[in-house]
């Protein structure tokens, strides 16, 4: 994706950016089980004020999830 923007998103809009190809929902788990892959990143965001049943994630949210995964 060119010029990826750290904003807010909702859950299934990021997804969408890390797997474009994918059903929507299916994008959704699959980003959430790279969530909890990575160590220690669902228990920052966590720290971060993101609560689990959260539809959107705040910039500071998306800034941890591409440090940890890299760019869409």
């Amino acid at each position: 994706m060119e010029n990826f923007t750290i904003r807010s998103y909702g859950r299934t809009e990021l997804a969408q950016c890390y797997f474009p190809d994918l059903n929507p929902q299916v994008a959704h788990r699959k980003l959430q089980g790279w969530i909890n892959y990575y160590p220690n990143l669902r228990e920052r965001l966590n720290a971060a004020g993101m609560h689990p049943r959260s539809r959107v994630y705040m910039p500071v949210h998306v800034r941890m999830i591409v440090e940890a995964i890299g760019e869409p």
